[in-house]
């Protein structure tokens, strides 16, 4: 009886189609979130009967066969790589990128990782890092005397002082792009990692090569869909439904069986 395991693959697509979006509804507040789509695949195929052999009783081709299928499997939860709305803050190390691009940031490992949360801050030192203490790339340090923090389009951070009228260049953020994005290894805390698939970075100044800019005193929020999430969320339970009908009827059709006398 096919129709169970058959069934069975199906309920489990479904319940993972209703956990990814379980996941973005849940992050809907999370700044710099992209919503995710499970995809789905169809399982190998048994074939009873190949197209295009020829039928032994009259030795005509058999224009399709019988292709037998074996369910569903996941394929893949990809990344929507979609611009979310960018929300006013004021906060002076509050950074919303306009466009495609990463900020760099530096792990206690040494090693890189990225994200689009551009809610900064200040550190014991002055450093700007993120908001688990990260050091963005490349450091920029803020004196403790200065009053206020400038950043352009372009990322130059420039800091004022109160017994000077022009303002000190700090420093001037960068941002990273890759080949595909959707490649990058999600690490949570609004971090990714650089993969194979995703291809090395390429780190330029904000505005350039193709990159967005920044806007300061904005954060960028979730690209979430509320309607579209529930929506896919009815269209996953009544899936998960109908897989768990064909269960119930195949049970049905096994009992029938056995009480042949």
């Amino acid at each position: 009886m096919r129709a169970l395991k058959i069934a069975a693959t199906g309920m489990s697509a479904q319940q993972m189609r209703v956990e990814t979006i379980s996941q973005n509804l849940a992050n809907m507040s999370t700044t710099g979130y992209n919503a995710r789509r499970a995809e789905f695949a169809d399982l190998h195929y048994q074939q009873a009967s190949r197209p295009g052999t020829i039928n032994s009783a009259d030795g005509t081709v058999l224009p399709t066969g019988v292709q037998l299928g074996l369910g569903v499997r996941p394929s893949s939860v990809t990344m929507e790589m979609a611009q979310g709305t960018l929300s006013q803050t004021g906060g002076d190390l509050d950074l919303a990128i306009e466009g495609l691009g990463f900020l760099e940031v530096t792990l206690p490992s040494g090693q890189s990782a990225y994200t689009r949360d551009g809610g900064l801050k200040r550190s014991a030192d002055g450093q700007i890092v993120t908001s688990d203490g990260y050091p963005v790339a490349p450091d920029i340090t803020i004196p403790d005397d200065a009053r206020s923090v400038s950043i352009s389009g372009d990322g130059e951070v420039y800091a004022y002082f109160n017994d000077q009228v022009e303002p000190q260049l700090l420093g001037q953020f960068t941002l990273a792009n890759f080949t595909n994005p959707k490649g990058l290894e999600a690490i949570g805390s609004n971090l990714f990692l650089e993969t194979e698939a995703s291809g090395p970075s390429t780190v330029s100044t904000p505005g350039v090569d193709g990159l967005g800019t920044v806007r300061q005193g904005y954060l960028e929020e979730s690209s979430v869909d509320a309607v579209r999430e529930i929506t896919e969320l009815i269209q996953a339970q009544r899936g998960y439904e109908m897989n768990a009908k064909v269960i119930t009827a195949a049970d049905q059709m096994l009992s029938a069986t056995t009480q042949i006398r």
